[in-house]
């Protein structure tokens, strides 16, 4: 891991990082089965920061030397669709392309797990596009399973 990484909870002067980082990455959360135009990946991301933020959540920032490299989206309050258990879930996380692979992701996880905890919550759950196989290998790592698949068909005509 990259030693100088720091990981703090955001602040509102974060949002406008927050909202640039994830429309910059936002491609990363495209499936070659569903090709979106950037503007409709940027719209839905727009939606989801601003769920998020109607939302019981936290929002962490990964810096390096004061400079913000990433951060993580975690809502508290949305329970699991199938056994209505409490989970936490990850909404979101997005790292600088050129700090890809240096530990940025995993101490933002890390950071995200210890409040996870703190809440006394014993689930940390998260969605990552199959085709995205670092972000998928990364999540292994911090040893996150996969619990469901969501299943995609296309079909050519209506």
């Amino acid at each position: 891991m990259n030693a100088t990484v720091a990981i703090r909870r955001a602040t509102a002067a974060d949002r406008a990082f927050v909202r640039d980082l994830g429309r910059r990455v936002g491609s990363t959360s495209v499936s070659t089965l569903r090709p979106s135009p950037p503007h409709f990946v940027n719209e839905a991301y727009e939606r989801l920061v601003d769920y998020v933020l109607t939302r019981d959540h936290a929002i962490f920032i990964a810096l390096d030397a004061d400079v913000r490299i990433g951060f993580l989206m975690l809502v508290f309050d949305l329970p699991d669709e199938v056994t209505l258990a409490d989970q936490a879930f990850i909404a979101y996380m997005a790292v600088e392309p050129d700090r890809w692979r240096r530990g940025v992701g995993t101490a933002l996880l890390r950071a995200a797990e210890d409040a996870v905890r703190a809440r006394g919550i014993t689930h940390v759950s998260l969605m990552v596009t199959e085709e995205n196989a670092a972000a998928r290998a990364l999540y292994e790592r911090a040893f996150f399973a996969t619990e469901r698949r969501l299943m995609t068909k296309v079909l050519t005509e209506p």
